[in-house]
């Protein structure tokens, strides 16, 4: 027999887990198609609850930096491209976007990144071990601007301090965001955690470091007017 009144089955909505994304699937082109089906092989993670080695992952061991939501990975493979002895681990849950990572990857001969095309949350809390990572980079993330919509912003503080968990002590955590609203956020759930050690001071924004390429997104923001603002911590020993 149902538990509600009208016979129908109750609704368990409420305890679906509220999502910092929408899955758009959109469509692959044929050239993301390809570098999907040749590379994943190679350079993709699928997705097991369980943890990984992270240092086997890579040809040769080195310092361990994980992108959460790297888009179409443009960024991403600048900076892998730019550090060779560094092992990048990207997770994004749009498969075109993988697919076009991958291609990038393939095209520029790239091999020190792996990749994750499924939730970031439950990818940090099964598959990456506790204090393994020497970075972890969110540029970017979606603002959800609309104040109704708060909720579903990646950069809560039960998640950040899963982050702060799977940093080495010493670590660093580098967000990056265009929305003014967005950063005032950042900065109040970071600067509330007492792992964490703002780089820059007390309450203050850093400047966007040589390693994080300038997108063309925020080219055309920075030519708009259009603030940028970056958020660099440390982890405590």
């Amino acid at each position: 027999m149902s538990d509600s009144p009208s016979g129908t089955a109750p609704d368990t909505r409420k305890h679906r887990p509220i999502r910092s994304y929408v899955l758009r699937e959109g469509r692959m082109t044929e050239g993301q198609k390809r570098a999907f089906e040749a590379n994943w092989a190679r350079w993709g993670l699928d997705y097991t609850p369980e943890e990984l080695d992270l240092e086997s992952l890579f040809a040769s061991p080195g310092d361990i930096v994980l992108e959460i939501g790297f888009g179409m990975g443009q960024s991403l493979v600048t900076m892998a491209e730019a550090a060779p002895n560094t092992c990048f681990i990207g997770i994004e849950v749009h498969k075109p976007g993988v697919g076009r990572l991958l291609h990038s990857m393939a095209e520029r001969g790239v091999d020190n990144i792996r990749v994750f095309c499924h939730d970031a949350v439950e990818v940090m809390r099964h598959c990456i071990p506790a204090q393994s990572l020497d970075t972890v980079q969110v540029f970017f993330p979606d603002p959800w601007h609309k104040k109704r919509h708060h909720k579903r912003r990646l950069i809560q503080p039960p998640f950040v301090e899963l982050l702060v968990s799977r940093l080495k002590p010493g670590g660093v955590l580098h967000l990056a965001t265009d929305w003014e609203n967005y950063a005032e956020q950042m900065m109040e759930v970071l600067s509330a955690n007492p792992a964490l050690r703002n780089v820059a001071g007390e309450g203050e924004y850093s400047p966007r470091p040589a390693h994080r390429p300038l997108t063309k997104f925020e080219q055309r923001g920075e030519r708009l007017g259009h603030g940028v603002w970056d958020l660099l911590f440390t982890r405590s020993a």
